[in-house]
C-alpha cells in the first residue's frame, strides 16, 4: 500500500514491491536531438556526483542551455501514458513546490527531487489504477484518497473527479478518469485544502466559522 505524508511525499510500504516506467517520461523528439547535435550548442557539466543518465535527460529539454528548466520546457518533458503533455497548472505546481530557492525555474538538484517525487506518484497510480486502463476513475479515486485519510462524501468525490477529468463532462454520463498529471494534482490540493481548514478547525469537529480573508487565503494558496 502506497500513502503520503504531511511533506506530501509518497511512500510505499514493503507489501507493495514493483518498480513503474510509465505513465510519465520524459519526452523529445528525435528532430530536435538531430538539431542539437547539428547546433553544437554549449553543453554545461554535469555536477559532481549527478546521476548521468537522469543529467542526460535534463540537459535534453533544457533547450536554452540555461541550465535551469523553465515551466515550458518541464511541461515538454513530461507526458503521460497516453504521450499527452501535462497539465500547465500541474507544471506550475510542480515548479513553486520544488523551485527552492524561488527562481521560477528548475535547477538540476531540484529537478534530481521532482524527477524521484513523480517516480512516487507513479508506483501509486499504478497501484489503484485497477483496471489498468491509464486513468483513475470513480471507485479508484475513493479508494486512493480513503487510503490517504481523506474520506470525502459521495458530493465532494464527484467534484473532485469532474474538475480533474481529463476530457470534456458530460451532464449525461461518469467524467473521462484523471489521467496521471491530473490525479498528482488532485491529491495534493485535497491535502492542502483539507490542512488549511483543520489548523481553523482548532476543536476537530469537522465545523470552523472563517472570515471571508481566511476563506480567500485558503482557497488561493491551494495548487
Amino acid at each position: 500500500m502506497s500513502y503520503y505524508d504531511n511533506s506530501g511525499h509518497v511512500h510505499r510500504s514493503q507489501s507493495y514491491a514493483g518498480s513503474y516506467a510509465g505513465p510519465t517520461s520524459l519526452h523529445h523528439s528525435s528532430s530536435h536531438s538531430h538539431h542539437t547535435s547539428r547546433s553544437y550548442q554549449y553543453q554545461p557539466a554535469p555536477p559532481a556526483g549527478a546521476d548521468p543518465q537522469l543529467w542526460q535527460w535534463f540537459a535534453a529539454v533544457d533547450t536554452d542551455k540555461s541550465g535551469a528548466l523553465s515551466v515550458t520546457e518541464l511541461q515538454n518533458a513530461l507526458v503521460n501514458g497516453n504521450w499527452s503533455k501535462f497539465d500547465l497548472d500541474t507544471v506550475k505546481m510542480l515548479v513553486n513546490m520544488f523551485d527552492v530557492n524561488r527562481t521560477g525555474t528548475i535547477g538540476f538538484a531540484e529537478f534530481a527531487s521532482l524527477w524521484k517525487y513523480i517516480a512516487e506518484w507513479q508506483r501509486v497510480f499504478k497501484h489503484f489504477d485497477r483496471d489498468h486502463s491509464g486513468s483513475i476513475e470513480g471507485r479508484e479515486l475513493a479508494e486512493a484518497l480513503r487510503s490517504f485519510g481523506y474520506n470525502l462524501t459521495p458530493a465532494l468525490l464527484s467534484l473532485v473527479e469532474r474538475k480533474y477529468a481529463s476530457g470534456a463532462v458530460s451532464p449525461y454520463g461518469p467524467p473521462p478518469g484523471i489521467t496521471f498529471d491530473r490525479f498528482v494534482r488532485s491529491c495534493v490540493t485535497v491535502k492542502t485544502l483539507t490542512e488549511a481548514f483543520q489548523r481553523v478547525d482548532t476543536d476537530n469537529d469537522g465545523w470552523a466559522q472563517l472570515s471571508y480573508e481566511e476563506f480567500m487565503k485558503i482557497t488561493l494558496l491551494a495548487p
